[in-house]
């Protein structure tokens, strides 16, 4: 018997294409960035908030952003991957509007966030891996697209 969700939507071991080698790969980069976006938050707004503000709350966003998506891609299932998909859009969203703030007006931003220069700090991960994750969720079964069969 197949296990539930919360939403009581079956549930079926690696649902959401996160068994495979890709999807794991995906699901940890998430989880180094909720990890290390949430510390380097807590620690910036604790001792530093007054140094650059905009920037350690913009951080925090993103440390919130990449807890939800990480939280998302491990819980599976339909309504699980759809909150991915628009927390990863967000998150992509946040990387673009952030990034180019940063290029336009760098003396707003005394430190570095997360989303700075696009990435640049984080060797751009923070560019690439929505994307990746974008396309890697809407080749996943859902919205009507069969499953394909697994092989016995």
């Amino acid at each position: 018997m197949a296990e539930r969700t919360a939403a009581g939507e079956p549930r079926e071991r690696g649902q959401g294409g996160l068994s495979n080698g890709p999807g794991r790969l995906i699901l940890a980069l998430y989880g180094v960035f909720a990890v290390g976006a949430t510390s380097r938050a807590v620690y910036q707004l604790s001792t530093q908030f007054d140094e650059a503000p905009l920037a350690y709350v913009l951080s925090a966003l993103a440390a919130v952003v990449y807890v939800f998506i990480t939280a998302a891609l491990a819980r599976g299932g339909e309504t699980a991957r759809r909150l991915a998909l628009v927390c990863i859009t967000a998150e992509l969203v946040g990387v673009l509007a952030i990034g180019t703030w940063t290029e336009v007006q760098p003396s707003e931003f005394p430190d570095q966030t997360v989303w700075s220069d696009y990435g640049r700090g984080y060797l751009f991960l923070p560019v690439i891996l929505p994307v990746i994750g974008l396309w890697w969720l809407r080749r996943q079964p859902g919205r009507g697209r069969p499953a394909e069969p697994s092989p016995k």
